[in-house]
């Protein structure tokens, strides 16, 4: 029989015997589960061992169940005693960052934002960035660049607090929030004296007969690579090399004749500066759009909304020049 509340007796009577928890219950059991030992515990909490098993007792009574076997020389978690470490550990970290950033803020600060992004969003990024120091001079930013399926990991890992990608599995729409933010074109990049180079494109046939640069088969870009080899019925005859790494992709092209599938707002940096070139081939296919995604049911921090927001209107501004520049092609045409 269900209570008026919407919830059973026994999920009400658990929730009501969570919450006499306290933020020292918590402590000694984050202690406990990486020592395994009482008297150590009981050290680095500075009370004494009887008052440590006290402590102990007070929370398997709370939650009416034993967490711990007491063997002779550690104490060995059971199933529950292991899900409440975890739960113990997580709600931790959740105060230890709710007093960082409230500490940074309240001395006028800004707290800290760690952003994971592809590299073809690196030119919104950068100037997202740029925006958001001269905004918020104090908040301390950390970038990471790495593929969309790495990204997503750190990102349910809680290792960064957004990431500018996307989804490489249909799975992942029920654990994260996706919005979308720009598309993405592609660019066949190689050395500046590579022998293909010049305004006679290749055929795809011709260029299947190089050696290429090729991101992880777990990547959105790789899949791009596979399914226009596959619309074509071609296959790669020469060497390939495998690399998530655009910087070392970068030498390799320097150094070889090595081809390489990139998004093209990387690639056309890179070709003003005289260090690639554009093989002129037309691609079959393009890369899915990229945009932001944060993790569902948790609420943004001050400083991701920040982010989130002056990278929005960075998208924004962009889709209305390259608007402008189609309407100023089309009136000269």
């Amino acid at each position: 029989m269900l209570m008026s509340s919407g919830k059973t007796p026994g999920k009400s009577l658990m929730l009501a015997q969570v919450s006499r928890l306290r933020f020292r219950h918590l402590q000694f059991l984050d202690i406990l589960g990486k020592t395994r030992n009482l008297r150590l515990t009981a050290e680095q909490m500075y009370i004494t061992q009887p008052a440590a098993t006290k402590v102990l007792m007070d929370i398997e009574e709370m939650l009416e169940a034993r967490l711990f076997d007491r063997l002779p020389r550690d104490m060995q978690p059971n199933e529950l005693g292991l899900f409440t470490l975890r739960y113990a550990h997580s709600a931790l970290d959740g105060y230890r960052k709710f007093v960082d950033e409230f500490s940074t803020l309240k001395q006028g600060g800004h707290g800290h934002l760690s952003i994971g992004a592809i590299s073809g969003a690196a030119h919104l990024l950068i100037a997202a960035v740029a925006e958001l120091q001269r905004l918020r001079p104090l908040l301390v930013v950390k970038v990471l660049e790495q593929s969309s399926d790495q990204l997503i990991v750190w990102l349910a890992e809680r290792k960064i607090d957004v990431m500018i990608g996307r989804f490489t599995d249909e799975s992942q729409r029920d654990q994260f929030h996706y919005e979308n933010l720009s598309s993405e074109s592609l660019q066949i990049a190689a050395g500046v004296h590579h022998p293909l180079r010049g305004p006679n494109a290749p055929g795809l046939r011709e260029l299947s007969n190089w050696p290429w640069i090729l991101y992880p088969a777990s990547t959105a870009l790789r899949k791009v690579s596979d399914d226009i080899l596959r619309s074509t019925g071609l296959s790669l005859t020469s060497g390939i090399v495998e690399t998530p790494s655009f910087l070392f992709a970068l030498e390799l092209m320097q150094s070889t004749t090595m081809l390489s599938l990139q998004p093209a707002a990387l690639v056309d940096k890179y070709v003003r500066r005289g260090l690639l070139t554009r093989i002129a081939t037309e691609l079959p296919t393009r890369m899915p759009d990229f945009g932001l995604i944060t993790l569902q049911g948790e609420p943004p921090s001050t400083a991701v909304l920040a982010f989130m927001d002056v990278i929005r209107n960075m998208a924004d501004h962009e889709a209305e020049a390259a608007l402008t520049d189609r309407a100023m092609l089309g009136a000269k045409s």
